[in-house]
């Protein structure tokens, strides 16, 4: 279940709720105040791949060799 990120319009305290993706935009009301004037934020989030497991492609993935993928790469 994704986490998504609130905020309350009244009061303006952020808050994550944990909840299904069809509940995602249904009202819910501030953790703090009550209030039911919440809007859903826009989340950033973090992704890190490791460079050895990336496919082939036609460019090198990393700037230290000429190989077309890392399954080329001696690291």
């Amino acid at each position: 279940m994704p986490i998504y990120e609130y905020i309350c319009l009244d009061c303006r305290h952020k808050f994550d709720v944990l909840r299904g993706m069809s509940y995602a935009d249904e009202p819910l009301n501030c953790e703090i105040c009550a209030s039911d004037n919440c809007s859903r934020l826009i989340s950033v989030f973090f992704s890190h791949s490791d460079s050895r497991t990336a496919t082939a492609t036609t460019q090198s993935s990393c700037g230290s060799c000429s190989a077309n993928s890392c399954a080329g790469c001696s690291r």
